[in-house]
């Protein structure tokens, strides 16, 4: 199945198509540990996405192109990994605008920014470089158009997430932030038949479709985007969690603390009956986790490096898990093109950071 994305940046209408698989199916069948051996079940898809390549690739290059420092508003992708290299190259982390010297270069992070924002950088006169995601982008045009249509917006997302942040800012006298069910069970609405409901990208599946099945219970006109909002990406690492979790007594998912896609695919592993933890990287693996277990799933969010995957596999490898059987459940090859900013630096796109494979 297919799911089309219109894309608005500052040149011409883009529109990419996204392969989504409905189902939770392996593209070639799972071998259950049937002896009892120690083995490591490898998901693919996992890591980097394409929206994560892109933004870390729009910082090294504007490193490269006009040297440190370069200013990044926020974390540029949620992992400390990354943003600990790109701070070792140059780049130079703050949470507002009003930190970065008038006239420098900042670039907004992966997660997005409100109107407000984009305003107080022209006020400072800097050269900003915009590495929101495309498919956050795709949800601030979303906002945009159903406010201006009239519609009360329910956005389904969590509380002071840096995305979730950036899109209410897109039309916050028209946006109600709903988290869960008992959420859309208080929500008071002046014209229930004007409704319109959007996600931020990084839920999950499980818990957005109860939230949205609520929602249209309640407000039976209610609007949604027209293809889902929630990325490509995160559905994918779920479904392969989904998909591996009979054959597993427990699994690592490597990522940081505050990316939301990162904990929703722990969430998914726990709700599937599976033991799983969030790790940073191997030092935040506990030795009890792997007492008595024959079989361990690893993944990684979409803004984990692979090199931390490895690292882990290594190092389960070492504690006898020397069987290893990499588990695919849908290709995976979305490519972002570089924002307007740095569009003439294009051809030095390729080499500098690469998603999973």
């Amino acid at each position: 199945m297919l799911a089309r994305y219109f894309l608005r940046g500052s040149g011409p209408l883009q529109m990419i198509y996204l392969q989504i698989n409905p189902t939770v199916m392996p593209l070639k069948p799972i071998t259950a540990n049937t002896r009892g051996e120690k083995k490591i079940y490898l998901l693919k898809p996992r890591g980097f996405c394409a929206g994560v390549v892109r933004a870390i690739d729009v910082v090294k290059i504007a490193l490269n192109l006009y040297g440190p420092p370069v200013y990044v508003r926020k974390e540029i992708v949620h992992n400390k990994h990354v943003v600990d290299e790109l701070r070792g190259l140059g780049a130079i982390f703050v949470e507002e605008l009003e930190e970065v010297p008038s006239g420098a270069r900042a670039i907004f992070s992966a997660h997005g920014v409100s109107p407000e924002v984009r305003r107080q950088g022209k006020e400072r006169n800097l050269a900003v470089i915009d590495a929101t995601c495309p498919l956050v982008t795709k949800v601030h045009l979303e906002a945009v158009k159903f406010a201006r249509e009239g519609y009360t917006i329910v956005l389904i997302g969590h509380k002071n997430h840096d995305e979730v942040i950036g899109t209410l800012g897109e039309a916050p006298a028209k946006m109600i932030l709903v988290e869960s069910v008992a959420d859309v069970d208080a929500l008071t609405l002046d014209d229930p038949s004007r409704v319109a409901y959007l996600t931020q990208t990084t839920l999950s599946l499980d818990e957005t479709k109860d939230i949205v099945a609520r929602l249209e219970e309640r407000f039976p006109m209610i609007r949604g985007p027209k293809s889902q909002d929630i990325c490509y990406a995160t559905e994918n690492r779920q479904m392969a969690v989904k998909g591996v979790s009979e054959f597993c007594e427990l699994i690592l998912v490597v990522g940081s603390a505050n990316s939301s896609n990162s904990k929703r695919l722990v969430e998914v592993g726990q709700n599937y009956g599976v033991r799983a933890y969030l790790v940073n990287d191997w030092s935040d693996v506990h030795p009890e986790w792997l007492e008595g277990i024959k079989s361990v799933g690893v993944t990684a969010g979409a803004s984990a490096p692979e090199h931390l995957v490895e690292q882990i596999v290594a190092a389960l490898n070492e504690k006898g898990f020397g069987d290893l059987e990499e588990v695919e459940m849908v290709e995976e090859d979305v490519r972002f093109s570089l924002p307007p900013e740095l569009a003439g630096a294009s051809s030095q796109l390729y080499g500098i950071s690469a998603p999973s494979r």
